[in-house]
């Protein structure tokens, strides 16, 4: 399913970008502290990524820091989803990442871009959500780019970049990535 009609532009110097840059702004200080912290110390590092995203995650949630985020509060997870190291989750757009999903390290699920034309660049953010849906496998340094849906059960190969929706139970992989094969049991 498409996102496209939940498209977010935010125009520089307005109040919604300055709400933006305080909310950027109070992201970094949790993630600051969250990142001091070590994969032992699962009980607080789950407390401080309930503040960040401002709901409390499930006592299944784990996260082995680092961990990034532009927002944080626009990121919504599952039941039993594992997070991987050096993951970098920009959110603005919205990030639903359904239950029993698996992030590799280095994965990149950015919801924000700015315009192409080069005169209007600098002129705002543009934002699309990303949905993860249940059962899916994220591998190492994938990057998922705004708009899209992962579907139920697939794997995001190793390295590959994720432009379009990925239909339930497929692997894909590559650049941009494709359909490699279905999955089944």
């Amino acid at each position: 399913m498409s996102n496209d009609d939940r498209i977010k532009i935010i125009a520089r110097k307005t109040p919604e970008s300055a709400a933006m840059t305080a909310n950027v702004k109070r992201a970094m200080a949790i993630t600051a502290q969250l990142n001091r912290l070590t994969f032992n110390d699962a009980d607080e590092v789950r407390a401080l990524f309930s503040e960040l995203i401002g709901k409390k995650v499930d006592d299944s949630f784990t996260l082995a820091p680092p961990f990034y985020t532009a927002c944080g509060v626009d990121i919504s997870v599952g039941r039993n989803v594992f997070i991987n190291q050096n993951c970098t989750f920009y959110d603005l757009g919205g990030l639903d990442i359904g239950d029993d999903v698996m992030i590799g390290p280095n994965v990149s699920l950015i919801t924000t871009g700015h315009p192409l034309s080069p005169s209007h660049r600098r002129d705002g953010v543009i934002a699309k959500p990303i949905v993860i849906e249940k059962n899916v496998w994220i591998a190492a340094g994938a990057i998922v780019i705004g708009g899209v849906t992962v579907g139920e059960n697939s794997v995001v190969a190793a390295g590959a970049v994720v432009t379009k929706d990925v239909p339930p139970n497929s692997l894909v992989g590559g650049n941009p990535a494709k359909v490699i094969r279905s999955i089944s049991d």
